[in-house]
């Protein structure tokens, strides 16, 4: 007799997706474990993984993977799109009804969905994670926080936590935003809009582990500089011209 799931009666279809470049020692790992709790939770459901022009031979590894996961799909950019292009192609690609994402780099346990769809309440649009501990060396830790401050400031934002990569949203309200950034302020972009079209938010903590392979793109000076530089274009766009 097969196992009926055993999630939220309220959450019947979920699409999966993780960002991927460069993730080749950490994206299997994702893929089956939010593969072993979506089979406990939901009826129906995907994985898409979006390969964002790796150079090394992650998208080898989606491509041998699939043949473990028939739910896996791939979404490959020949050329790197940015981070931001990335959620793009994987919010794109999604078709059930809520859709979860978080990063390839297996800095967070992605079996810890079941948290998220355990919050999830009738008129409920985002369940938005929060790190309960950030698994990052020091200096990383104090720019997360100065950003976190700088962004909920700037853009009147109301969530604890808008650097936590960590989310389940419903595909109709995710539907309704025009996201245009290609780099990791998407993230600052996706919650302005979601506060603008007064989305209903429950927020959940989880994990955060030190990142177990490779090297993040972001903390480098070129990549600081021009998410600083599209921070302040976004900041003027969404602020300053639509309040006039």
């Amino acid at each position: 007799m097969t196992a009926q799931p055993t999630g939220n009666p309220l959450v019947s279809s979920v699409s999966a997706f993780f960002p991927c470049y460069n993730d080749r020692d950490a994206i299997a790992k994702m893929v089956h474990d939010v593969h072993a709790a979506l089979v406990k939770l939901v009826d129906d459901f995907e994985i898409i993984v979006v390969n964002d022009g790796s150079k090394d031979d992650s998208l080898q590894v989606l491509h041998a993977l699939q043949h473990d996961v028939p739910e896996l799909r791939v979404v490959n950019h020949e050329v790197n799109r940015g981070y931001g292009g990335a959620l793009q192609s994987g919010f794109a690609a999604a078709t059930r009804d809520w859709v979860f994402y978080t990063d390839g780099d297996a800095q967070y346990d992605a079996g810890e969905i079941v948290r998220l769809v355990a919050a999830v309440q009738p008129g409920v649009d985002v369940v938005q994670g929060w790190k309960t501990g950030r698994g990052d060396p020091l200096h990383r830790k104090v720019i997360g926080r100065v950003y976190h401050h700088t962004v909920k400031l700037l853009f009147r934002l109301h969530v604890r936590d808008t650097d936590c990569d960590f989310r389940l949203m419903r595909r109709d309200m995710l539907q309704q935003l025009d996201l245009r950034s290609t780099s990791g302020v998407i993230c600052v972009e996706m919650m302005r809009g979601f506060e603008r079209a007064e989305a209903t938010f429950v927020q959940v903590g989880v994990s955060h582990f030190f990142r177990p392979h490779g090297r993040s793109q972001f903390f480098r000076v070129p990549a600081i500089a021009r998410s600083a530089r599209q921070l302040i274009e976004l900041w003027w766009r969404l602020v300053v011209m639509r309040g006039r």
